[in-house]
């Protein structure tokens, strides 16, 4: 949406984390707002959440929020992503939905900028933004693809606390004090103690074995990179972290063997002969560090 003027953007789930991480880049960002509502259910009415050094007062979601809304980012459930989504892209709204509700829609594209910026031109009103660790993941493949091609790929994604929400964020933080003070630690938010622990579990399980947080990342970033049939196999963990996720990636790709090893930076493949900032290279909002060739394979390229 390339525009001169100021927008009328409204933050759907203002109340939550990625609520509050959405209006604290907005702010950051300068981001060029005639107005910013807050949006949110009817009982966080009258809350009030902090933007750019104030505060927005939440007003309650409903099919007459929408109005004079130029861009509207859902930060909630896919149940509410569903059901006003539509209705905020029928008033005239740009939707951006964080849930994974819109992702796999065959008119919805799913857009990481340093990929497939592109892709935004096939909009309907609605973007849907990926899962938190198929982002980075592509932003890795993409100049793989590019420059070599990839023929595989194996993930692992040790994943925090905050991808489940604020309430094990909470219980987290109640856990590890429960532990220190000797005390029996209790699980409520999540079905596994997290505090000390990597829990390879919690999101629903698949049919096939693997669980609903692995199947996503596969097919969201074969939609993203528009390889359909990539070979691609993801296993995620929760680990008691708060904040901050690590994607590992091992890519077996078709044209690295006459190469040397390689680090990636700024979304591009450089030659490590170069002069390079130490690890972590910082890729935007990303910072990725540990690439090497596999010396017994030199197309088997690992991060």
């Amino acid at each position: 949406m390339p525009t001169s003027k100021r927008l009328n953007v409204a933050v759907v789930g203002a109340t939550g984390i990625v609520g509050h991480e959405l209006l604290r880049v907005l702010a950051q960002r300068h981001f060029p707002s005639e107005r910013v509502v807050a949006l949110a259910s009817e009982r966080s009415k009258g809350l009030t959440v902090p933007y750019n050094g104030s505060s927005l007062k939440v007003e309650p979601l409903d099919e007459k929020a929408f109005k004079g809304i130029d861009i509207a980012l859902f930060a909630a459930s896919g149940d509410i992503a569903l059901m006003f989504g539509p209705l905020a892209a029928e008033g005239g709204a740009l939707v951006i939905d964080n849930s994974s509700a819109w992702r796999m829609k065959e008119n919805v594209p799913l857009v990481v900028p340093e990929v497939n910026p592109e892709d935004i031109r096939d909009n309907e009103g609605i973007i849907a933004n990926p899962n938190c660790c198929a982002i980075p993941l592509t932003v890795i493949l993409h100049p793989l693809k590019q420059a070599a091609g990839i023929e595989r790929v194996l993930v692992s994604t040790y994943q925090s606390a905050s991808g489940a929400g604020r309430a094990l964020v909470d219980e987290l933080e109640e856990q590890t004090k429960a532990i220190a003070d000797g005390t029996e630690p209790q699980a409520v938010a999540y079905p596994y103690q997290l505090a000390y622990n990597v829990v390879p579990g919690g999101w629903r399980p698949e049919p096939d074995g693997y669980n609903e947080e692995e199947v996503k990342i596969v097919n969201e970033t074969r939609k993203i990179l528009h390889m359909p049939e990539l070979r691609i196999t993801a296993t995620c963990v929760r680990v008691p972290v708060p904040v901050g996720s690590i994607v590992r990636i091992e890519a077996s790709c078709l044209g690295l063997s006459d190469r040397k090893i390689y680090t990636i930076a700024e979304g591009r493949l450089v030659d490590p002969a170069e002069d390079l900032p130490d690890f972590p290279v910082e890729v935007g909002p990303f910072k990725v560090a540990g690439l090497r060739c596999e010396e017994q394979d030199r197309d088997l390229l690992r991060q």
